[in-house]
């Protein structure tokens, strides 16, 4: 560590710094916003019910590490305690019952391998909090009586009291030096009981103990019960397991000290009944027992404290991270809508694919384009700057109107083949085959789609003007044609269309008849192919063109 400090320059240390500091406020910061200091539950309602609702998948693994403790207990137990026919039957009745519980929880990851009552049973448990809460309480419980329960089954006499009784003395008389003197009756290598007790002698009780302290280890590994819940139970495991020790099991412990101080002297230094006891440093067991537990749990206790504010500051960061997510994905939908208002869809996904240099052109050939034009040819006569329209806002918000009822009809799906390309002050311009997905090579159904919406806006125009009270009139010229479509400009690209086919187009709405649809000579050929009912209308001049024979659109093919 030294060295790297070394090697970092002092603006690299600062950085660092800022960066831990600046880390650790923002984590202190969101635990005091979000979370209650002692219970660690959420500020908000709805956050602690989203909180309580996640499923834990490791519920199988936290129940197999408690299985695990337990198997530990019961091998340091065999070894240590007296063996009886309980302890036997006990510890494998705990045995099937948590391996049962293993299995029922293990199986919801693999749900699809096992029957389907089994499956909802292990559902049952792992999705729901609260069961999933008393089942691992279960566990712990079995877990800490395979600790304890056994001493029950040790003898609780008084060593003191019986070799008072067999010595006839009092029992204030008994002391190191006269059980060092004794036979090994009352030494610790044996499993007799005294005083012709039924039951064996327990000469190292501190490891019943011990096997509590492990019995708390496994109530520390299930995440999903809240640290007060662990401190809750682990207090009720300390005053049960502290009670039994200082009321029914004192006598074991006593009778341990009074062995292992004895045993701790050689009987030849000690001549006669009558001598001095050494004097001993050694704390009674039922003092340092409930010592090391109360330890023991507020260390356990401040962990699960630890991991608790951590995996709760850990599904906040998930969440506003969720929320981010979600909120960046709207605005990439918003943005994408907004972008394909401006470029086709094919020409946006184009720009969104790939990085694109500002001096790039995009431009695409078609060859059979159809191309509408379509003006208010006495909106100039209709808007008038007063004070009673609001200087002309009035009239341009009807304007607005009208046009966004035609966004609206064109955004039909029976229009899905068209394409608006802009406005210009009160003519609407749209296209239609602009692309493969849209362009109908054999059919030319995307020409018959633009003649329908043609129709379809002059029906538009006469609902406006019945509900308006306005009489505004309506020219629209159609053409088809080969044309070339690109984006012209950097910062703030347009979609625009190119050729002598768009020239026509613009010349069928000008030289238009007010609310009659002009098309020309090509156009006039594949409608009427297709049935559309059209009326001559004969040859007129045209700028920039000359003479050219048009038509008007009346209607659309019979209906069969």
């Amino acid at each position: 560590p030294r060295s790297t400090q070394e090697s970092m320059n002092p603006e690299d240390e600062v950085d660092e710094f800022l960066g831990r500091a600046i880390d650790a406020r923002s984590i202190d910061r969101l635990r005091s916003e979000h979370v209650r200091k002692f219970l660690l539950t959420f500020r908000e309602p709805d956050l602690e019910k989203k909180y309580s609702k996640q499923v834990d998948d490791r519920f199988g693994a936290y129940v197999a590490c408690a299985s695990l403790v337990f198997l530990f207990i019961c091998f340091v137990q065999i070894i240590i305690v007296p063996h009886s026919t309980f302890m036997l039957g006990f510890f494998l009745t705990c045995f099937l019952i948590l391996t049962t519980v293993v299995f029922v929880s293990v199986i919801y990851s693999c749900v699809k391998l096992f029957p389907v009552p089994l499956q909802t049973l292990s559902k049952k448990i792992v999705q729901s909090r609260t069961n999933s809460t008393l089942v691992g309480v279960f566990a712990i419980i079995l877990v800490f009586l395979s600790a304890f329960v056994n001493m029950f089954m040790c003898s609780t006499v008084d060593l003191a009291s019986c070799m008072a009784a067999e010595y006839n003395i009092t029992p204030d008389r008994v002391d190191v030096c006269l059980i060092s003197n004794l036979t090994s009756n009352y030494s610790l290598g044996t499993w007799q009981g005294f005083c012709d007790s039924p039951l064996p002698s327990c000469n190292f009780p501190e490891y019943f103990t011990y096997s509590v302290l492990l019995s708390l280890l496994a109530c520390s590994v299930f995440l999903q019960i809240s640290c007060i819940g662990k401190l809750i139970l682990m207090l009720i495991i300390e005053f049960i397991y502290v009670l039994i020790v200082e009321v029914p099991g004192v006598n074991l412990f006593d009778n341990a000290d009074l062995l292992v101080t004895a045993n701790t002297y050689n009987r030849e230094v000690v001549s006669c009944l009558g001598c001095s006891p050494p004097v001993t440093t050694r704390v009674a067991l039922k003092i340092v027992t409930p010592v090391i537990i109360t330890v023991f749990v507020l260390a356990l206790y401040l962990h699960a404290q630890q991991v608790e504010s951590t995996a709760r500051l850990d599904f906040l960061w998930k969440l506003q991270a969720t929320e981010e997510k979600e909120e960046m994905e709207e605005l990439q939908a918003y943005n994408r809508r907004l972008l394909h208002n401006i470029l086709p869809k094919d020409v946006a996904a184009h720009f969104l694919a790939r990085e694109r240099r500002n001096d790039e052109l995009y431009y695409q050939s078609c060859e059979c384009v159809a191309v509408m034009f379509a003006s208010i040819s006495n909106f100039s006569e209709f808007y008038v700057e007063l004070e009673a329209n609001n200087e002309g806002v009035e009239c341009l918000r009807l304007l607005n109107e009208i046009i966004a009822d035609f966004d609206e009809i064109i955004s039909e799906d029976q229009f899905r083949q068209l394409e608006k390309i802009k406005t210009i002050g009160s003519t609407y311009m749209a296209a239609s085959g602009l692309n493969a997905a849209t362009y109908d090579r054999e059919g030319r159904s995307h020409i018959a789609a633009l003649a329908d919406y043609a129709m379809h806006l002059m029906e538009q125009m006469k609902y406006i003007n019945e509900h308006s009270f306005n009489n505004f009139q309506m020219k629209i010229g159609l053409n088809i044609g080969p044309v070339v479509a690109g984006v012209i400009g950097a910062r703030k690209p347009q979609y625009d269309i190119w050729g002598n086919t768009v020239n026509v187009a613009s010349r069928m709405d000008s030289t238009g008849v007010p609310d009659r649809i002009q098309v020309t000579t090509d156009m006039y050929q594949v409608l009427a192919a297709n049935n559309y009912q059209l009326e001559y209308r004969g040859v007129i001049k045209v700028k920039g063109k000359g003479e050219m024979t048009t038509y008007f659109l009346n209607e659309g093919p019979p209906i069969s």
